[in-house]
């Protein structure tokens, strides 16, 4: 970010009053995830081909559990690579300082929650059928690196659109025909 800082300047960044409108910070934050998400997809796809993952995204998935720590748990490569996702829309915008600084932790506060382990009653995933969340993620790091699937940051559509989701979809539908057998017994 410190690095960043000057390209920021340079491509329209503002720091003083007055704050943009409500409006325009919803706007540019719903862009940021979107051009995030789809950055971040083909990035995280690629570092779990066979020679980048064994010498570098192997760090972040020496926790088949994941917690929340463990979501900027990563090979100093890997940090710049996807932190690249994180920062292109606004590097792209301009934002103020403001908005930046509340995209910056929203997506942090996303990718712990999307590391922690639990499905929390008020996670998104509840509420926004495109959002993964913990359950989504979680499966990522239980499988191998080849097989594993689920790779966007967010939202689950590139990896619907790209079939790289079809193991999570087929567990979760076999866990729901279960559930509702083990229902029917009782």
């Amino acid at each position: 970010m410190i690095f960043s800082y000057p390209v920021f300047r340079f491509m329209g960044m503002q720091s003083s009053l007055p704050l943009p409108s409500w409006k325009t910070v919803l706007t540019q934050i719903i862009f940021y995830f979107i051009l995030e998400d789809f950055v971040f997809y083909w990035g995280h796809r690629v570092l779990h081909t066979k020679w980048l993952y064994k010498h570098v995204h192997s760090v972040h998935h020496e926790y088949a559990t994941p917690f929340g720590l463990t979501s900027e748990y990563a090979h100093p490569a890997e940090i710049l690579f996807l932190g690249f996702a994180t920062i292109l829309g606004p590097a792209l915008t301009g934002p103020h300082l403001m908005t930046l600084w509340l995209w910056m932790v929203v997506r942090v506060l996303e990718t712990v929650e999307a590391h922690c382990g639990y499905h929390f009653p008020w996670s998104f995933s509840n509420f926004l059928p495109i959002y993964g969340g913990a359950d989504f993620h979680d499966y990522h790091h239980r499988l191998l690196y080849t097989k594993s699937g689920n790779y966007a940051s967010t939202f689950v559509y590139m990896d619907w659109i790209f079939g790289t989701d079809k193991g999570y979809r087929k567990l979760k539908a076999l866990k729901s025909g279960h559930m509702e057998d083990s229902g029917k017994e009782m």
